[in-house]
C-alpha cells in the first residue's frame, strides 16, 4: 500500500532526466572517484612507502604512508562543507562537476611527482603528496551526497532504495579497475620500472575517465527535488548553518551509522593487503639467509608476521571480494525497499559484530580461510554500504539534503576510515603479528552503529519531495 507521504511525492515530483541517464551519470561519477581514491590507497601500500619516505624503517616508512592516506579523510568534512553548501544553494548539477574536476586534477598530478629521493624534493615531493591527498578528499568529501542525491531525487517512489545503490556500485567498479591496472602493469613491467614509473600510469589515465564523466554530467538537468525548493523560494542562505541548528540529532546518528561500514570496508582492503602480503616469519628467514644477513634470534623475536602471499595474488583475492561487494549492493537496494533501511541494517551490523570475533579462525585457515575472511567481509560490506545511497539522505529536509549527507558520510570518515588502518597496524603489531585486536575493534564499531540505528526511526516513507528545514 502506497503512503500519504509516497503519494504527495509522487504527484509534485515527476523525474526529468531519462532513467537510463540518471543510473549512468551517477554510477559513472562514483566509479571515477572511487578509481581515483583507490589508486592511492593501493598505491600506499605498494609503492609510496619507500617513494617518498626513504629514510625512516620499514613499519615507520608504512605508517607514514597511512598518515597521509589518512589526510583525505580529515579534508572530507570540509569538503562536504563546501560542495554541500554550494550543491543546496545553487544545485546538485554544477557542483558534481566541480568535485569531479577536483579529484581529477589531483589524482593526475600526484602520477607526475617526484620520487623524494630526486635531488631538491626530499622535502617538497612528501608535502605535495599530502596537499594533493587533501584535494582529493575535498572532492571526494562532496562527491558522494550530490551523485547519491542525483540518483534518488530522480527515483520514483517506492524505488529510492534501488536507485541509490547505483551510485554505491562505484565503490567496487573503482577499486577492481585501480587494481587491475596496478596487476597489469605489475605483470608486464620488471619490479624495477614498475617502482620508477609504472605506478604513475593508473593516475595519469584518471584524465581519460574524468573527461568522459564531465561529458555525461553536463548533460543533466538539475533534479526535480532541488527545482521545487528552488521554485518556493526555500533555498537556505547558510545550508550547513542552518542544518546543525534544524538537523543536529540526524547529523549525529547518521555519522555513527556509517561507522561500522567505513570501518569494514578499509580494513577489508587496506589493512587486508598489508597482513596479507607481509612475508611470515620463516619466508623472512630464508630470504635473509638466501641475502647473506641471517636473522638474528632477537629480530626474528622481534619481527610480525604476515600471511605471506604476494602482492599480485593477495590483490586478485581483493578482486574476488570485491566482485562479492558489488553484487551485494545491488542486492541491497529491493531488501531495503522490502524490509526497511532501519531493520535490514540491524541486521546486517549484527553480522559485521560477530565477523569481527572471527578474524583469527579465518586468517589462520590457510588460502581457504583467507578468502572465505575476504568473501564473507565483502558480502556484508555490500549489504551495509548499499542502503547508504538512500537512508543517509532521507534523514535530511531537501534544502539541507546535501550538506546534512555529506557533514553526516563524511565525518563518518574521519572516526572510521581515517584512522582503520593506522589502528589496525597498530594493534596487529601490539599483538606481534595476530589480529585478535583487530576483529574487537571491527566489532566494537559495530555496537556503536546498532546503538545508532536503534536511535533512528525508519526513513522509507519519509516525504522526501515535499520537507524542507
Amino acid at each position: 500500500m502506497t503512503s500519504i507521504a509516497e503519494s504527495k511525492e509522487s504527484e509534485s515530483i515527476k523525474p526529468v532526466n531519462p532513467r537510463g541517464r540518471v543510473i549512468f551519470a551517477s554510477l559513472i561519477g562514483t566509479s571515477i572517484e572511487f578509481y581515483d581514491f583507490y589508486v592511492y590507497a593501493t598505491a600506499a601500500v605498494l609503492v609510496f612507502p619507500k617513494l617518498f619516505f626513504p629514510s625512516a624503517d620499514e613499519t615507520t616508512q608504512l605508517l607514514s604512508s597511512f598518515a597521509v592516506f589518512g589526510v583525505a579523510f580529515i579534508a572530507r568534512p570540509l569538503g562536504s562543507i563546501i560542495f554541500g553548501h554550494f550543491g543546496d544553494k545553487f544545485g546538485r548539477k554544477g557542483t558534481l562537476v566541480a568535485s569531479l574536476l577536483t579529484m581529477g586534477i589531483a589524482t593526475f598530478l600526484i602520477g607526475c611527482l617526484p620520487a623524494a629521493q630526486v635531488a631538491g624534493w626530499t622535502f617538497l615531493a612528501p608535502t605535495l603528496l599530502v596537499v594533493l591527498r587533501f584535494a582529493q578528499g575535498l572532492a571526494l568529501g562532496g562527491e558522494w551526497s550530490g551523485a547519491a542525491l542525483l540518483a534518488t531525487e530522480n527515483a520514483p517512489a517506492n524505488k529510492r532504495a534501488i536507485y541509490g545503490t547505483f551510485p554505491q556500485m562505484g565503490a567496487p567498479i573503482g577499486f577492481i579497475l585501480a587494481n587491475i591496472i596496478f596487476l597489469v602493469f605489475s605483470y608486464t613491467l620488471t619490479p624495477e620500472a614498475f617502482q620508477a614509473w609504472g605506478w604513475r600510469v593508473p593516475f595519469l589515465l584518471s584524465a581519460v575517465m574524468v573527461i568522459l564523466g564531465l561529458y555525461v554530467r553536463l548533460k543533466l538537468i538539475e533534479t526535480p527535488a532541488f527545482t521545487k525548493v528552488i521554485e518556493s523560494n526555500e533555498v537556505a542562505k547558510l545550508p550547513i548553518g542552518r542544518v546543525f541548528k534544524t538537523s543536529w540529532r540526524p547529523l549525529i546518528l547518521g555519522t555513527f551509522i556509517m561507522l561500522a561500514t567505513y570501518v569494514l570496508f578499509y580494513l577489508m582492503t587496506t589493512f587486508t593487503l598489508t597482513y596479507g602480503t607481509k612475508p611470515t616469519l620463516e619466508g623472512a628467514q630464508a630470504a635473509a639467509a638466501k641475502a647473506g644477513t641471517p636473522m638474528t634470534d632477537a629480530a626474528a623475536a622481534a619481527f610480525v608476521p604476515g600471511l605471506g602471499y604476494t602482492r599480485n595474488e593477495f590483490l586478485w583475492m581483493l578482486i574476488v571480494g570485491v566482485v562479492f561487494f558489488g553484487i551485494f549492493t545491488l542486492a541491497a537496494g529491493p531488501l531495503a525497499e522490502k524490509f526497511g533501511r532501519r531493520k535490514m541494517l540491524l541486521a546486517v551490523t549484527a553480522g559485521i559484530l560477530v565477523f569481527g570475533l572471527l578474524f583469527v579462525p579465518l586468517f589462520g585457515g590457510g588460502f581457504a580461510g583467507t578468502m572465505a575472511l575476504l568473501i564473507i567481509g565483502f558480502t556484508l560490506m555490500g549489504l551495509t554500504f548499499g542502503p547508504m545511497g538512500a537512508l543517509l539522505p532521507e534523514l535530511f529536509p531537501t534544502n539541507v539534503r546535501y550538506t546534512g549527507s555529506a557533514v553526516s558520510y563524511n565525518l563518518s570518515s574521519i572516526l572510521g576510515a581515517a584512522v582503520a588502518p593506522f589502528i589496525a597496524v597498530w594493534l596487529w603489531e601490539a599483538a606481534k603479528g595476530s589480529t585478535v585486536l583487530v576483529g574487537i575493534y571491527l566489532s566494537a564499531m559495530a555496537v556503536l552503529t546498532l546503538v545508532a540505528l536503534f536511535l533512528t526511526k525508519e526513513t522509507k516513507d519519509a516525504d522526501y519531495a515535499n520537507n524542507v528545514a
